[in-house]
């Protein structure tokens, strides 16, 4: 049996992605995969995720070379969530410059506040933002 047969993707053919850091436990990211990014990552054990935007496959770091090795693959008891455990090649994961994309925590006032300092320059990383 193969471990697509487990998996539920939803009605886009889509499976959600928490990307966490395999040294410290800590969230990177959430992206979403299709089988094919499924398969490629299991093949390669580099992540690869599906984007909703622009309707194609993205190696993370491909463009930044902020890569992620993948060093287990594990799922939740519905099998409709997958969680990557990766080590970074890399400063970071956030296309906005940060290590994690969850850098702003809300505070007591009820407002949004960054938690993280920047790691790297998405301008220099990514030519845009």
């Amino acid at each position: 049996m193969s471990y697509f047969d487990d998996l539920k993707f939803d009605a886009q053919g889509l499976i959600t992605a928490v990307v966490v850091d395999d040294a410290t436990g800590d969230v990177l990211m959430v992206a979403h995969m299709n089988a094919e990014a499924v398969q490629r990552t299991v093949e390669t054990m580099v992540a690869t995720f599906w984007s909703r935007s622009r309707q194609t496959l993205w190696v993370k770091g491909e463009q930044s070379g902020h890569q992620q090795v993948v060093h287990a693959i594990r799922t939740d008891c519905d099998k409709d969530v997958l969680l990557l455990r990766v080590t970074l090649r890399g400063p970071g994961a956030c296309h906005k410059g940060f290590r994690s994309c969850f850098s702003w925590q809300l505070s007591d006032a009820g407002d949004w506040q960054l938690v993280e300092e920047q790691v790297f320059d998405p301008q220099a990383a990514y030519g845009r933002q």
